[in-house]
């Protein structure tokens, strides 16, 4: 059972202790959340969008898992949250000047320097690779730094200049804690939408049509004379005297052919002056000596 040929077994050896937990690589870790997408786990590319909770995608892997929302995809759950492409915004980021590329070490004998990043904070200048603290705004989608927006304090952008609150602001890939609170003020604003508005009461008198136009064959005309009469369908009611008016008292009398209330008589009138100008008026029908043989006829021969 070994032992022989003078060796001397170690304590580790023949005693098994506890299992060391193994520790990930920082390194990686940051890699893996600021470089890949979090659905797709693919490098990311333009367009990239982020969610409410601070979460960086690629927005072709967001459009994909939106159609197909089946169990069987991975990474699933990180995107559980998303219900259409309204939860998403498109990020507007800057380019880092000192980002050579994937191709800039292919044979490998130059050195890789990890924490360089894609992108960097427009104001200050810091690289995106997580060392630093960034947050985008939901109005526009630019990316700074949490550091630029302590130092230079305002209401605007300072990219596109578009104005801002501290509600807008939504921390990348933050801790758990701040996970917790976008979460929290996510569901609070999803409530606040989905609460329907009260109708307006004094919009609704408005949308109310009047008792003239609801009642179009009932009108009332009122001559000079002081005589009223309505036509109701053809029926004409007999004239009734008005009571003498008081000096102090003013007679009012609607306007009928002004605006869109004119009587029926006066549309009428307008009607058969033109009918009459079409050959199937009564008035442009020919008699018997008009009309021409029918060997020599000719539409124009009377």
């Amino acid at each position: 059972m070994g032992c022989d040929g003078g060796t001397i077994p170690k304590r580790h050896e023949l005693v098994k202790g506890p299992k060391k937990v193994e520790k990930v690589d920082k390194n990686a870790e940051l890699a893996a959340r600021w470089k890949y997408c979090a659905l797709s786990t693919e490098k990311l590319r333009r367009p990239i969008v982020a969610c409410d909770l601070g979460r960086l995608y690629n927005k072709d892997a967001v459009i994909e898992y939106l159609l197909d929302k089946s169990a069987d995809r991975p990474n699933s759950e990180v995107a559980s949250h998303l219900r259409g492409i309204k939860d998403i915004k498109e990020l507007n980021l800057t380019d880092n000047p000192a980002w050579e590329g994937e191709r800039r070490n292919t044979k490998g004998d130059r050195y890789e320097d990890m924490h360089c990043a894609m992108f960097i904070c427009p104001v200050v200048g810091l690289e995106m690779n997580g060392k630093h603290r960034f947050c985008f705004l939901q109005t526009c989608g630019c990316v700074f730094s949490d550091r630029a927006l302590k130092e230079v304090k305002t209401e605007i952008c300072h990219k596109c200049g578009d104005p801002f609150k501290d509600e807008n602001l939504v921390v990348l890939n933050g801790n758990k804690e701040e996970v917790e609170k976008l979460r929290e003020k996510m569901e609070e604003k999803r409530a606040k939408a989905t609460k329907k508005p009260k109708k307006n009461k004094v919009a609704e008198t408005v949308a109310k049509p009047s008792d003239s136009k609801e009642n179009p064959e009932s009108t009332e005309t009122v001559s000079s004379e002081g005589q009223t009469s309505t036509q109701n369908g053809g029926d004409n009611s007999q004239p009734v005297p008005e009571p003498p008016a008081s000096p102090s008292t003013k007679v009012v009398t609607p306007s009928v052919a002004t605006g869109s209330k004119r009587s029926i008589q006066t549309m009428e009138e307008k009607s058969e002056t033109y009918k009459s100008l079409f050959t199937s008026h009564s008035s442009a029908k020919r008699t018997k000596d008009q009309t021409s043989n029918w060997v020599t006829h000719t539409p124009y021969h009377f």
